[in-house]
């Protein structure tokens, strides 16, 4: 008999937790030794008999916190055996990452196992980063090696993103969920200075990449559903993936591909003192990378999570109510950052039907800008004897949402909004009026109206614009205040939130907003 029969359940579960936590990066190993010992330590430690302390072993290992109040809010508890399932997904798959398996593509054309491999990959590294409050980047990044992985997967060339296999043969890299994961897992985990050095091969790998899909305007959309459309009437077919996430289904949609993007393009190509492919005037700030940032959190991606959540349940309406998908707030302040325009006889060329290596070869101008921007809200009571609030109605996407005729007067307390044909005007508080009330004696938000003014090289300029609500999707009408420069159109995401940058697209308002007109992007970080 082993001498580890006499020993009381509650003991042997100590010295079980202790063997498995020995070492904190990557699976428990320390406790297989000890579950071979003999069938009555099996049946006594094992997964299926004791979840309680593997679900401890878990937590030791994995951020909890998170997961528990967000999933707990859709009224499903993680217990023991969902963390429990979590925990085997979650150590199989990191040591499948660890093994190099499926970051690299024999063949363009990827077999149903390894697209099943890869999206089962991504998503969980989504999902953990989502949730990261310091344990979960560590088990990716340095046990996993999850940023070598990424960067084999978007930038080697046979990598299974395809990217630069499309390239090569003149086509543009997939618009697909697996690089909209990837890209905004390679911005989550960028560290600039790993790209930069005496020997540029992986800046110019990187860069050229990212730059498709930074400013390929024509081929990756900022958001999902159209940027046009203030109040979808529904959700794009396909939109959603079913994802398994605690030991359920969970609904989320992909992100869009662009934001995470033009980030870290920009972010890189900003780091060299001369680019082999920019124009710098006046070089701007950088914006920071989530792995650079000072307090990271899981709170800073509660609108990420919201926005997918949101734009995969079909139960509720797309595009009459906030998602929780804008915070209030975020985009108050002043920001600083940098607009980029190419040639225009290039991308001419590319709305025309140009290779990808056009734009690669394109030189791209970059200006620095600052913004301040000030949020004014319109809230609505539930009470029953409550007044109706009904919000301007959805405008001109090329002005910003905004109804064309609408006349905008804003004073220290807020803005009131007069829409031609109706006879009242609409108050909206600013957020200065509002931020030191209880959010739950605010009421419920139906309307946000951003106001601001800015300057660069080319002069100063007014800004004005709404948040459209199933997604936090940003635009801003942006007119310079001597005339002569135009109107354009800025629109993007708020990429986090205490910590996070402004990353989105501008374009002309010549061109109706149902078909493709000229773009570039821009980034702004808040001013500190």
């Amino acid at each position: 008999m082993s001498s580890l029969a006499t020993i009381p359940q509650e003991v042997l579960e100590h010295i079980a937790f202790f063997a498995a936590t020995d070492g904190f990066l990557g699976p428990p190993a320390g406790i297989t030794a000890l579950l071979s010992v003999d069938r009555r330590t099996h049946a006594v430690l094992s997964v299926s008999s004791n979840p309680y302390l593997w679900s401890r072993i878990f937590a030791f290992k994995f951020d909890v916190a998170c997961p528990s109040w967000r999933i707990g809010e859709k009224d499903r508890a993680i217990g023991p055996a969902e963390a429990c399932e979590e925990f085997k997904l979650r150590c199989t798959l990191l040591k499948r990452i660890r093994s190099r398996t499926d970051c690299l593509a024999t063949s363009y054309a990827l077999s149903p196992t390894h697209r099943d491999a890869l999206r089962s990959i991504l998503w969980m590294a989504y999902l953990m980063m989502l949730e990261n409050d310091g344990k979960n980047d560590l088990q990716l990044r340095e046990y996993a090696r999850f940023d070598v992985w990424l960067k084999d997967f978007l930038f080697h060339p046979t990598g299974a993103s395809l990217a630069a296999w499309s390239v090569k043969i003149d086509l543009w890299p997939p618009n697909d969920e697996r690089s909209a994961l990837a890209l905004w897992l390679f911005w989550y985990m960028l560290k600039p200075d790993e790209y930069i050095s005496d020997d540029d091969t992986a800046f110019r790998e990187a860069s050229s990449v990212l730059k498709l899909f930074a400013l390929g305007a024509h081929q990756y959309p900022l958001c999902q559903p159209p940027w046009n459309e203030f109040a979808p009437p529904s959700r794009a077919r396909g939109g959603a993936s079913a994802i398994k996430h605690f030991g359920t289904s969970v609904k989320m949609a992909p992100p869009a591909p662009a934001p995470s993007a033009i980030l870290a393009y920009l972010t890189l190509a900003n780091k060299l003192s001369v680019s082999w492919d920019t124009i710098h005037y006046m070089k701007p700030p950088s914006a920071t990378p989530p792995s650079l940032a000072a307090n990271a959190s899981s709170r800073e991606w509660e609108a990420e999570w919201m926005r997918g959540l949101h734009l995969a349940d079909t139960t509720k309406p797309l595009g009459t109510a906030f998602s929780g998908a804008f915070i209030s707030g975020s985009l108050e302040g002043v920001w600083e950052g940098l607009f980029t325009y190419t040639e225009f006889t290039a991308y001419a060329a590319l709305l025309s039907g140009a290779p990808p290596t056009v734009l690669q070869r394109s030189l791209v101008a970059h200006h620095p800008h600052l913004w301040k921007l000030r949020e004014h809200h319109l809230y609505a009571s539930d009470e029953p004897d409550a007044p109706e609030v009904w919000p301007v109605s959805p405008g001109n996407p090329l002005r910003g949402y905004i109804p064309n005729g609408t006349q905008i007067s804003e004073t220290s307390e807020g803005v009131f909004v007069k829409e031609p044909g109706r006879p009242e005007r609409v108050f909206h508080r600013s957020w200065a009026s509002v931020r030191n009330t209880p959010a739950e004696q605010r009421g419920r938000l139906v309307d946000v109206f951003i106001t601001g003014e800015g300057h660069s090289a080319w002069g100063q300029f007014n800004l004005v614009g709404r948040i459209r609500p199933c997604d936090g999707f940003i635009s801003l009408s942006k007119e310079y205040v001597d005339g002569d420069r135009g109107r354009w159109l800025y629109r993007g995401f708020m990429v986090g939130n205490a910590e996070g940058n402004l990353s989105g697209r501008w374009r002309d308002t010549l061109s109706p907003p149902d078909v493709l007109g000229y773009e570039g992007c821009f980034v702004m970080s808040r001013r500190r």
